[in-house]
């Protein structure tokens, strides 16, 4: 975590906010509703009032569990103006772990509306009743109301925000399975915000499709952010929709969008149309599409896509120059490394044979690390182990494994740990077992990530069953539909029956040799889930031929050298 400040003249989000306050240009599109930002300056400087009616709050924090809705943005802006900080609640996440997330971040208010509230039901948050605001509660728009009065300018000269002042907290996942929140203070995310929309070629007369969720990085640093130096659009979707996304496109004539992982995937299984390659659409920005899906986006709808690698935590930033391989991750900008995390050494450049193979992965695969220091790392929300565990030695240490090639272009490999990354999502493999774990006829369950053919990972378990048990397909799928704290990216979608699972001589289970083997080497019995009728999923065995067509697409995507095909 750096000490050192920001450069004078860095401005704070406030300041980006009250730039526009007298725009009249679009801001906000939203089905048919709209805003200028004029206007939309003003319904955050009206729900800033809001937040002042409560007194004062010890830490200013506001947990926002919405979609993607104006209201969202209406509250980052009001804790713009405010000093007050975003927690940005994921919904995907259920029961104690989605409390848990709400208590250990201080958020003193919540901001929901009844899909959210429904989550929150029964929960001890420890956010007062009082304290919890419904969008959609026929007394709300009262409450704001008799704020409307409220000066962008007043409520901004009142609390004074700064660029070192706290702005947002973004949750990721850590090795421990619970969630970290990551800080970004009001310059971070105004010089990012700045860069990017310079970087990414952002006028004015842009219209931002927004489709990943607001409380994720991507959606509030590259998107949002830039939208708000350059006065640009931003169109909302409540939630990616792959049927949707095109209708979208054409309805607000959005001209940029951002991604992450599986969404190309997704549109590009939807039905083409002969004007497709003229719809409005001319760049997106994401990370994480496979190499075909990304070509086949570009080729379909005539836009360019720029690939990056980075995180929340803003401690490396790999993309892509010209000049970058095929399946690269890039170059980055400071003085990021492969190390061997045991000798603190570089890995040795990777040797790929005649097929493009990779022959030594044993040595060239290491974790990514930037040696300059944290990068944009402003360290964890209450964590000061974690943060330090990312910056052992001075250096900021990502936990993605990685390789380079003679060029010194990154190429990457997984992920440390138990991290998994699931279309967009990232979460680690203890919650999960502990839901798992439940299941009658399991005496031990372990879950660890394998590739996904596209982009990300796949969720494994592997099942050692109790004496005289066999495994049931329908009735673990039914166990798993029958859990509420299951996240909504946590169902497996292999499993593997295992007679007697690896152990260390200390009797601990041992995952390396079960992730070396994934589904694609293993002899015992593994199962693939696969959708049924009326919207379920059940579970098939993995036949042979099956897991040939598995092999098969991840040559299609450029991604078969992580199963060994």
């Amino acid at each position: 975590m750096t000490d050192e400040g920001f450069p004078a003249g860095t401005p704070s989000v406030a300041d980006l906010l009250l730039a526009r306050a007298e725009d009249d240009g679009t801001a906000v599109a939203a089905g048919m509703a709209r805003w200028t930002w004029a206007e939309s300056v003003a319904e955050s400087a009206a729900r800033a009032g809001l937040l002042r009616s409560f007194g004062e709050l010890d830490p200013p924090h506001v947990g926002v569990l919405l979609g993607n809705e104006p209201e969202y943005l209406f509250w980052l802006g009001a804790a713009a103006l405010m000093g007050a900080v975003v927690v940005g609640i994921n919904p995907t996440r259920r029961g104690e772990a989605l409390a848990g997330d709400v208590r250990r971040t201080d958020c003193r208010i919540l901001v929901t509306d009844a899909e959210g509230a429904a989550l929150l039901d029964g929960l001890d948050t420890g956010v007062p009743t009082a304290r919890v605001l419904r969008v959609d509660d026929p007394d709300y728009a009262a409450r704001v109301a008799a704020h409307a009065g409220t000066s962008a300018a007043d409520a901004a000269a009142a609390a004074s925000p700064a660029p070192d002042d706290l702005f947002l907290l973004l949750f990721t996942s850590g090795t421990t399975g619970d969630p970290k929140a990551v800080r970004c203070t009001q310059g971070r995310l105004a010089s990012i915000a700045l860069r990017s929309a310079e970087a990414y070629g952002f006028d004015r007369s842009d219209v931002a499709y927004c489709t990943m969720p607001l409380f994720h990085g991507n959606a509030l640093m590259v998107l949002w952010g830039p939208s708000v130096v350059v006065g640009a659009t931003v169109a909302l979707a409540r939630r990616f929709s792959a049927s949707g996304f095109l209708p979208d496109v054409r309805r607000y004539g959005a001209t940029t969008f951002t991604y992450v992982g599986k969404a190309l995937a997704y549109v590009l299984a939807t039905p083409e149309r002969a004007d497709d390659a003229g719809c409005t659409l001319v760049r997106g920005f994401g990370t994480e599409a496979s190499v075909a899906d990304h070509a086949a986006f570009e080729r379909r709808f005539g836009c360019v896509l720029t690939e990056g690698y980075g995180s929340s935590e803003g401690g490396v930033a790999i993309t892509r120059v010209p000049g970058t391989p095929v399946g690269s991750l890039g170059l980055p900008s400071e003085d990021v490394v492969v190390l061997d995390p045991l000798t603190l050494e570089e890995c040795p450049r990777a040797v790929v044979d005649g097929a493009g193979a990779l022959v030594n992965g044993d040595v060239a695969i290491g974790e990514i690390v930037n040696r300059s220091g944290p990068g944009r790392f402003e360290g964890y929300y209450r964590d000061a182990g974690a943060t330090d565990q990312r910056m052992r030695n001075g250096w900021y240490w990502t936990g993605d494994l990685a390789y380079r090639d003679a060029d010194g272009y990154f190429y990457f490999a997984g992920r440390g740990g138990d991290w998994m990354r699931v279309d967009s999502e990232n979460f680690t493999a203890g919650p999960v077992e502990r839901v798992l774990v439940r299941h009658g006829d399991a005496a031990t369950v372990v879950v660890y990530p394998v590739p996904d053919p596209r982009s990300g990972d796949q969720v494994m378990a592997a099942v050692e069953l109790l004496p005289g048990r066999d495994f049931d397909p329908d009735g673990f799928a039914r166990f798993l539909d029958g859990q509420d704290d299951l996240g909504t990216k946590w169902a497996p979608s292999f499993v593997r029956l295992s007679d007697g699972l690896p152990q260390t001589a200390s009797g601990k289970v041992t995952k390396e040799p079960l992730r070396r083997e994934g589904w694609w080497a293993s002899d015992e019995r593994v199962y693939r889930r696969v959708p049924a009728a009326e919207g379920c999923s059940t579970y098939v065995p993995l036949e042979p031929a099956d897991a040939a067509g598995l092999l098969d697409e991840f040559r299609r995507h450029g991604r078969a050298g992580l199963v060994g095909g």
